[in-house]
């Protein structure tokens, strides 16, 4: 893969691409009770939604090669945007169940195709490490910003589908964004080689373990943060007996986390000498330690503190694994084996929330914390078979 020099506009760009994904993703389960109650819905049938999302995100890992091949880098973020902008747009009018997750098969699609273009092109450029954990940061400051204001829209009255109105408007800016300042590499010799092989690299991308070992990695990795993610604000609604604006706010210090958690403890891990092993050990059970303060300790004050430090312990992983792929695949199959980790793993997005949503329906919300301790089990089992078969992992950088 080319290494590229670092555009200051370009990297604003996709950082404001990370925050949008954040604030849509972090206000969704803010949203979540509202549109299960305009709709009629209960929480194991509202689980459909995520599954719509991931179905998308799952068509654009298999279709990232084939499209970049054809249409070129700068194209296929363009085309991520406009469709996320257009699915937005159809969700102000209330559109019919059966649409709705329709459009929201289109919009996982969408996402997924922002993400792994983003992804794809910071990590051509120098430090993409360090970019990285920013750019996964600004996500978590969407995400922070999101449940604000929806839960705010929501006190004030204002129906669910207006949310979807503000997202369509800060979507324009990215589309303008991505028109104005990126340019398609395709000219670049390296870039032409990329296209030639792009057909079929896939299939010899599924042929590599470690990439499903981190894919495998991602897929429960994201079902812990989502479904804390989505479903902690009912959490805190109906188990704890919070107000709105409160669970709100406890909501939003999740997503907090998150975003500090990318912004400070890697230069932190740098200083100590940690290596990037050591980081994520750390990490992985500084999270079980917080779900089990979540579940175990009873008051407002220890609940909070809890939800931000397991956002914060949450953050460096996801960038982190990310980052490390391109030292561990050729450069000509980074595009597909970019797409296979972000959009099968996502799968996790619908997978985990439905499962979180069913055992929610049929036991009670607070199966919410032994369920996500046993993922993040799971998640540690996973990274300690991956740092057993691979050297780059015991460096940051």
């Amino acid at each position: 893969m080319t290494t590229h020099t670092i555009s200051r506009p370009q990297v604003s760009t996709a950082f404001f691409g990370f925050v949008l994904i954040g604030v849509t993703s972090g206000a969704w389960g803010v949203l979540l009770p509202g549109i299960s109650a305009y709709y009629g819905i209960d929480k194991a049938i509202a689980g459909l939604f995520f599954f719509a999302s991931s179905l998308g995100y799952f068509l654009s890992a298999i279709s990232t090669g084939w499209l970049i091949s054809k249409i070129g880098q700068r194209h296929y973020l363009m085309l991520g945007a406009t469709i996320f902008l257009l699915c937005c747009l159809l969700m102000v009018f209330k559109p019919l169940f059966f649409l709705v997750l329709l459009i929201l098969l289109f919009q996982g699609m969408a996402t997924g195709i922002i993400e792994t273009g983003l992804n794809m092109f910071i990590t051509s450029l120098p430090k993409s490490i360090g970019l990285l954990n920013y750019l996964h940061a600004f996500y978590g400051a969407g995400a922070l910003v999101g449940p604000l204001i929806a839960s705010t829209m929501l006190a004030l009255s204002w129906s669910w589908n207006s949310t979807f109105f503000i997202w369509t408007l800060i979507s324009l800016p990215l589309l303008l964004g991505l028109f104005k300042l990126f340019h398609d590499p395709s000219a670049d010799p390296a870039h032409e080689e990329q296209r030639d092989k792009g057909a079929s690299s896939l299939r010899m991308v599924l042929k590599l373990p470690i990439v499903w070992l981190a894919t495998l990695f991602l897929l429960f990795y994201v079902g812990v943060e989502v479904s804390m993610g989505n479903w902690g604000y009912t959490l805190l609604l109906e188990n704890r007996h919070q107000s709105e604006l409160l669970a709100g706010w406890i909501a939003s210090g999740y997503w907090l986390g998150l975003t500090l958690g990318r912004f400070l403890l890697n230069p932190i891990a740098e200083r100590l000498h940690m290596s990037m092993s050591g980081l994520m050990y750390s990490c992985l059970v500084a999270c079980l330690l917080s779900i089990g303060i979540i579940w175990l300790i009873p008051g407002d004050i220890a609940c909070a503190a809890a939800f931000i430090l397991l956002g914060i312990f949450l953050g460096p992983i996801y960038p982190g694994i990310v980052g490390l792929l391109p030292s561990l695949v050729p450069g000509h199959m980074l595009p597909n084996a970019m797409g296979f980790l972000v959009g099968l793993s996502i799968i996790g997005i619908a997978l985990f929330p439905w499962l979180a949503g069913a055992l929610a329906q049929y036991t009670s919300i607070w199966s919410l914390l032994p369920y996500t301790g046993v993922l993040l089990i799971i998640t540690l089992i996973f990274w300690w078979t991956i740092q057993r078969k691979t050297k780059p992992i015991n460096q940051i950088s």
